[in-house]
């Protein structure tokens, strides 16, 4: 149920009537109607003394005393508007009133202004409301802070006029004679509302824009770390393909100068030749390097794998990596998976302690590949 007219230009004195009413009874055009009618009786007074006397050119001249441009109308307006429906305005702090001795909350409602501002105190129900249409929505005025809240309006200078006679009948009325309301917080300032949300609207783009600031910068941070991994790695790549056929060449070489029906015309530079202890320490180098290169990427996929188990209960699939995380259900897939990782990892070395000690240092292994033709073609032994 709407029962409150939000200040709309200056139109405060229409919005007043209406919330008193409950109902949108009165426009700007009636209600300058009543002005000029207003304006014509005060006319026809003042030419009474002479339309010639001063007072009257000077009364002319003079701006309307009920409205103005801006929407605003005086209490002889409201007050003729309000005849309409046989209601009168008593000015609360007038000593005829006061003699009456009548409680605020035995009364139906209030009508206060300041300056050029009207605004309605009402009793809806059972419960007492301010409907000053300036507010975002109406505020709810406990009986006990009734009396309180008309002595602070006094003390600011408004002017507040009890309504006298019978409201028309409203839904807002018949709805809360029922039920009663709490209000949680109270009613703003429109121009403190439209500042606010002004204000949280600039502090949520600030903070959308740090968010999406650093999820850009994270994601450039690790898509830059991968490129820099992956071009590590290709340049480790090829420092081995270039040092494996380096080697592969002083092989041959050194395989062709010591075979005995070798050919004597394989021409020789002394830029390739190679001794034995040279070529060994080349090979075990070269190995070095593959166990090297296969123990990191070993640690590469652990460590994943291992972050994987520390993080499940949390687990979210990443945009660019696609479904390769769905592999792993639960948790003891991973730790098995890890395991055997191990496993693996161990086997390995131990075949490589085997190896070393097979091959002690000094002695020259049998080579994994020979020459197969003259144009250094490698095969198996």
């Amino acid at each position: 149920i709407k029962f409150l007219f939000k200040q709309e230009g200056s139109l405060c004195a229409q919005h007043c009537l209406n919330n008193l009413l409950q109902g949108e009874y009165f426009s700007p055009v009636e209600l300058s109607s009543i002005a000029h009618q207003l304006d014509e009786e005060e006319r026809m007074r003042m030419a009474e003394g002479g339309v010639t006397s001063e007072d009257y050119r000077t009364f002319l001249q003079q701006p309307s005393g009920n409205m103005d441009d801006s929407g605003f109308f005086s209490i002889q307006v409201i007050s003729n508007a309000l005849k309409v429906w046989g209601l009168e305005l008593i000015l609360f702090n007038s000593p005829e009133y006061q003699r009456l001795r009548i409680d605020p909350i035995n009364e139906r409602s209030f009508i206060c202004n300041y300056k050029e501002h009207w605004f309605t105190v009402r009793k809806l129900g059972k419960q007492w409301f301010n409907l000053n249409s300036l507010l975002t929505g109406p505020e709810l005025i406990s009986d006990t802070y009734l009396a309180l809240f008309l002595a602070q309006l006094q003390q600011e200078g408004y002017s507040i006029f009890v309504v006298k006679g019978d409201l028309p009948d409203c839904e807002a009325d018949q709805l809360l004679q029922m039920i009663r309301v709490q209000q949680m917080h109270r009613p703003k300032l429109i121009g403190e509302e439209l500042a606010q949300v002004k204000e949280q609207s600039v502090q949520k783009t600030d903070l959308e824009q740090t968010l999406e600031a650093n999820e850009g910068s994270g994601v450039l941070d690790e898509e830059e770390e991968d490129l820099q991994r992956a071009l590590a790695l290709s340049r480790q790549q090829i420092d081995m393909e270039d040092e494996e056929a380096d080697l592969r060449r002083a092989i041959q070489l050194s395989m062709q100068g010591s075979s005995r029906n070798a050919p004597q015309d394989v021409p020789q530079t002394s830029g390739t030749q190679l001794t034995s202890e040279e070529l060994r320490k080349r090979r075990e180098a070269y190995f070095e390097k593959q166990r090297e290169n296969e123990l990191y990427q070993a640690r590469i996929k652990l460590s994943k794998q291992t972050y994987l188990i520390e993080n499940l209960q949390s687990l979210q699939i990443h945009p660019r990596k696609g479904n390769r995380l769905l592999k792993w259900r639960t948790r003891e897939d991973l730790e098995s998976n890890v395991a055997e990782r191990r496993q693996q990892q161990q086997q390995h070395q131990q075949q490589q302690q085997q190896q070393q000690q097979q091959n002690p240092p000094g002695q020259l292994p049998h080579p994994r590949e020979t020459p197969t033709t003259s144009s250094g073609a490698l095969g198996r032994d």
